[in-house]
């Protein structure tokens, strides 16, 4: 009796093992690809992005070739970002026009890519906290910067370039501020050569940008603090052709107190 007891127990973990380990019914299966476009089209529009993603990768790997792996690709770029996976999206974007690069669709890869890497600056904790995006390291917006300007290289007419210009306008004057507060950094631990190089690197590559008057400033007053009056006082000239209403903060620089005889002069780039 006890043997006929384990004999029952065994049976019956074995059975209960197989139906855990059976592997999860594919739904699909027997579907065809404008069904599965369907269903992963539906998840897409209610904001499912998980299973859209899932339906297009489904279709991709059945049906690699041809529209609809193609246009499954380009939808699921959009999933990707939704989802906030930036870097999927970014990856999906990259793979889609290497392997397209002709396709009619093809710029909405580059927006879209350009859009993942702008979005990357815009994490969970910036958009309930208010932190200044300009002071944080600015290599995702030099990215989306790259790539919104490669759209408008290759697709100067693209639906999409008015809005990539607008964001390279924002993307350029945030590039700008955060070259203007590492130079207003140096300036403030009275690393003058270092603030100067950082201010004139604004002005020579962003003069037309909120952050230019302000450069000119910190520019004119490290030169006044290096000894270079000359450099100081054409500085302020300049400052005052182009942006009148930073007039009366020439005076102000020019009692600025140059450095010390045996600190000055420094040598400049």
């Amino acid at each position: 009796m006890y043997l006929k007891n384990i004999v029952f127990f065994v049976i019956a973990l074995q059975l209960t093992g197989c139906a855990l380990f059976k592997e999860p019914r594919d739904e699909t299966k027997n579907w065809t690809p404008q069904q599965i476009q369907t269903a992963a089209k539906t998840a897409l529009t209610e904001g499912d992005y998980e299973t859209a993603i899932k339906y297009y990768e489904i279709l991709e790997a059945r049906y690699p070739l041809g529209t609809f792996a193609q246009q499954a690709q380009l939808d699921m770029i959009y999933a990707y970002y939704k989802f906030e996976e930036a870097e999927s999206a970014i990856a999906a974007s990259d793979r889609f026009i290497k392997l397209y690069p002709r396709h009619p669709k093809v710029d909405y890869a580059y927006y879209m890519r350009g859009l993942a890497h702008f979005n990357e600056n815009f994490g969970l904790i910036e958009r309930y906290l208010p932190l200044n995006l300009s002071e944080r390291d600015q290599a995702a917006t030099r990215r989306s910067f790259q790539n919104f300007s490669e759209l408008l290289k290759l697709f100067p007419e693209s639906t999409y370039a008015d809005d990539a210009k607008q964001r390279m306008i924002y993307l350029r004057n945030q590039l700008a501020q955060y070259e203007l507060n590492v130079a207003d950094f140096y300036m403030r631990r009275s690393a003058y050569l270092a603030a100067a190089n950082r201010a004139q690197y604004v002005v020579q590559h962003f003069n037309r940008t909120p952050a230019a008057p302000d450069a000119l400033i910190i520019l004119a007053k490290a030169y006044k603090k290096m000894g270079y009056e000359d450099l100081s006082e054409n500085t302020l000239k300049v400052l005052k052709l182009n942006h009148s209403d930073y007039t009366e903060v020439a005076t102000d620089i020019r009692e600025i107190p140059p450095l010390t005889a045996e600190l000055a002069p420094l040598k400049l780039r």
